[in-house]
């Protein structure tokens, strides 16, 4: 500070003809002693001071530049806001002392714990670190860091608090050894420490007690430079510690003023006060003024003469590599300096005042320079701009530093990076990670969470009773995802996907209809076409042999007709197989409908006429045949087969058979089906095929005992047997087949009742034809010229 008014007083651009002056008051580190030091200099009740010949009457202040603890703080700004006295900090970071309306003059020029609070959590959040332990020290700073960084933390969603301990003032083994106990129990591997010097040695006594190692410690920028923690015997514990240090500036000329500092031997009086430099001196010198304590030269100690070479002797004292706090003393003085300097520079009737006025250093109001403080704005030697915003706070910006340990023992504290926020990016964390001394054998950083993040696939559940980083992962649910990591919830796929056996995508679902390429349906294929072609070598032995009796004896009309139907009834049952579309889901139960429908009545009427003809043989029967000529034979079958036409014509228009994608049967599957439209329409075309069927049967089952050799009308009993027996089946069947396999056991129903019409009604014939020609006679069919045993 010293050095700073001395070069603003030679300063011929900054306050012409004005030179400041100041007075030191050492605050001994208790609140009661800062706080009358500060109100003997704002209520003018301080010790005499020397004038210079032009200046008259008492010396007004202009501003009070302190002080280091936020406690002392907070009570002397609250009492000097109240006049309005401006006062700037370099080392009070409360975030408290933000507040406008309690502290309305203060100012400061270090970067405010709200800050350094966001500026660890993005360290944090960096390394990945979620799961951390916070010890504050038992005052203003550590409880106000303690609330903002349990606020932040739990807004950024980023972490949690493993545990939070006070550190307690003073040597209190029984607590020390308690928290102590907390961190070794912990899984968390980093710990975050707000306080001060004095805290950290206690603990650390502790924590080399108890041999807690294998911590990665974070801290404030109370201790992040404190060389009596940077010791062998701490380092093991204590290397690679990250820290939040205030920004480091530089300031030249500084240790040349530094070297002028001699202590005034004559008078007793000099510029800097007289006792703390001739402390120092002798603290340096290891010398006493005279006259000595007693017994002092006797001892060997050496009296100070006031000439001793200060620059040889190598103390800190000339150390100038790493000003920090200092650097925010000076700014604060060119701050206080800046605003007077513009308050001076006012033109009247153009000022901020009432009526555009302005004031003067003999008129001047405390509140008065408060006002341009706030409009303060300039840039200093080392290049940083100095301004403060609405709150009194200084633009932030610090430094982040790293505990080196060297193979040699020595510690260098090292810069890694910067946190700083501007106006156009916001804040914004630069780290060089290369730079970092990791004190692991891996080398690397650390590994500090509650529970691992869940992989995409999985979704968090909070673990009861825990912070919520604490959590376990559950996998999703078939038919959800998750694709990130640490998902809190799965999505569902859409309809037409399900989650692949990760869960962490979603796939296509697989389709499934009766296809020509599977197996079963190639085997039903196979058998539709045997059966066709079956019908087709049949009938052409039927058209080949059409002159013989069996063929001409069985109605060869109806016959041709028969094999015919047949043959579309093998032919319908394609149209169950291959992927359903809207023309084959309405042609599949209407070709099948009416193929069945022309073969019943075919039947029906085969059965009607040898009722017919064995009743014509009887005496006075002859007029029944004219009903059943082959006219009426054509029309019956026509006129039956028309009404199932009409049926399924009815049953399309009305509620037509459609394709349907259908998730029901298997939720991991798409099952391409056709619905029936209408159930009563698709009820309709069975029952009708069924009323035939049944009625077929029952005429042939009156005439199975006809005379005659060979009697069809056993032949077509047995038919409809099986015909009624396999769709009787088929219902229960059908209706418990899900999906594909319902196509399958239509199918199915189809060849096995088709090919049982086939073998029944035209096997023994074919037997006959080819195997049997003896028995293909009139004779034979007659029943006469056989012998029967």
């Amino acid at each position: 500070m010293a050095f700073a008014i001395e070069e603003i007083n030679r300063n011929t651009n900054l306050l012409h003809n004005v030179t400041l002056g100041y007075s030191l008051y050492d605050n001994c580190n208790k609140l009661g002693v800062g706080f009358r030091g500060a109100l003997t200099l704002a209520s003018g009740q301080e010790e005499q001071i020397i004038l210079d010949e032009t200046c008259a009457g008492s010396p007004p202040v202009l501003g009070i530049v302190g002080d280091s603890s936020s406690t002392r703080s907070i009570a002397i700004s609250a009492v000097l806001g109240l006049y309005r006295v401006p006062m700037v900090s370099y080392f009070s970071t409360c975030s408290c002392l933000s507040n406008r309306q309690k502290f309305p003059s203060f100012f400061r020029t270090i970067p405010s714990d709200a800050f350094q609070v966001r500026a660890m959590i993005q360290i944090l959040n960096h390394f990945g670190w979620t799961w951390a332990g916070l010890l504050v020290s038992g005052d203003d700073y550590g409880l106000h860091a303690a609330r903002s960084f349990q606020s932040d933390l739990s807004l950024s969603g980023e972490g949690c608090l493993a545990y939070l301990e006070v550190l307690p003032w003073g040597n209190d083994p029984a607590e020390l050894r308690r928290i102590v106990d907390v961190m070794k129990k912990s899984t968390a591997h980093v710990v975050i420490v707000f306080a001060h010097e004095g805290h950290m040695i206690n603990l650390m006594k502790e924590v080399v007690r108890q041999n807690v190692t294998g911590l990665q410690w974070m801290a404030s920028e109370a201790w992040t430079a404190a060389p009596v923690l940077q010791t062998p015997q701490l380092m093991p514990y204590l290397g690679g510690t990250l820290g939040i240090a205030i920004r480091r500036g530089e300031i030249p000329g500084l240790r040349k003023f530094l070297l002028q500092i001699h202590p005034n031997l004559h008078n007793h009086s000099n510029s800097y006060g007289n006792n703390m430099v001739n402390q120092f001196w002798e603290h340096t010198f290891q010398c006493r003024f005279p006259p000595p304590p007693a017994g002092w030269v006797e001892s060997g100690g050496a009296i100070c003469t006031g000439e001793e070479d200060l620059e040889s002797e190598g103390t800190e004292f000339l150390d100038l590599s790493n000003l920090r706090a200092e650097y925010n003393v000076y700014k604060a003085v060119y701050a206080l300096a800046y605003a007077l300097d513009d308050m001076l520079q006012c033109t009247p009737g153009r000022g901020p005042f009432s009526g555009n006025s302005c004031t003067t250093l003999q008129t001047m109001e405390p509140w008065q320079l408060v006002y341009y403080l706030e409009m303060v704005n300039f840039t200093t030697s080392f290049g940083d701009q100095v301004s403060f915003d609405e709150n009194g706070d200084a633009l932030p910006i610090y430094d982040i530093m790293n505990w080196l340990w060297l193979p040699d023992g020595r510690t260098k504290v090292q810069n890694v990076g910067e946190v700083k926020r501007s106006a156009s990016k916001g804040e914004e964390l630069t780290l060089f990670e290369d730079k970092i001394f990791w004190s692991f054998q891996s080398k690397k950083p650390p590994r500090s969470v509650c529970s691992e993040s869940c992989p995409p696939g999985t979704r968090m559940v909070r673990m009861k009773g825990k912070p919520e980083c604490c959590f376990d992962c559950i996998p999703c649910s078939e038919g959800k995802i998750s694709n990130n990591t640490n998902s809190m919830e799965c999505t569902s796929c859409p309809e037409d996907f399900w989650s692949s056996p990760q869960r962490d995508h979603c796939v296509p679902k697989k389709t499934e209809f009766l296809s020509y390429h599977e197996p079963l349906g190639i085997c039903l294929t196979a058998t539709s076409l045997l059966g066709t072609l079956i019908c087709a070598a049949v009938l052409g032995i039927f058209i080949y042999y059409r002159k013989t009796p069996i063929v001409r004896a069985n109605n060869s009309e109806l016959s041709f007709q028969l094999l015919l139907s047949l043959k579309l009834c093998f032919l319908c049952s394609l149209l169950f197989i291959g992927r359903p579309r809207l023309w084959t889901c309405q042609m599949r139960h209407a070709a099948f409908g009416i193929s069945f429908v022309l073969c019943v009545s075919c039947i029906l009427v085969k059965t009607m006429v040898v009722l017919a003809v064995f009743k014509a043989s009887k005496p006075g029967g002859g007029a029944s045949l004219k009903w059943f000529g082959a006219v009426q034979q054509r029309g019956t079958v026509l006129l039956l087969t028309c009404i199932q036409a009409a049926i399924c014509v009815v049953w399309i228009v009305s509620a037509s058979p459609l394709p349907h994608k259908n998730s029901q049967y298997h939720s991991d599957k798409i099952v391409y089906e056709c619905v029936v439209g209408s159930t009563v329409g698709f009820a309709v075309l069975l029952g009708y095929i069924g009323l035939l069927a049944i009625l077929s049967f029952l005429l042939a089952f009156l005439a199975r005992n006809l005379p005659d050799n060979f009697n069809e009308a056993k032949l077509i009993t047995f038919s409809m047997l099986i015909f009624c027996a396999v769709w009787v089946a088929f219902v229960p069947a059908y209706i418990s087949s899900p999906g594909k396999h319902a196509d399958a056991v239509e199918v199915f129903a189809i060849l096995a009742s088709s090919f049982g019409l086939l073998v029944a009604l035209f096997g023994p014939k074919c037997y006959i034809i080819l195997l049997r020609p003896e028995r293909n006679t009139k004779k034979a069919i007659m029943g006469r010229g056989v012998v029967k045993s």
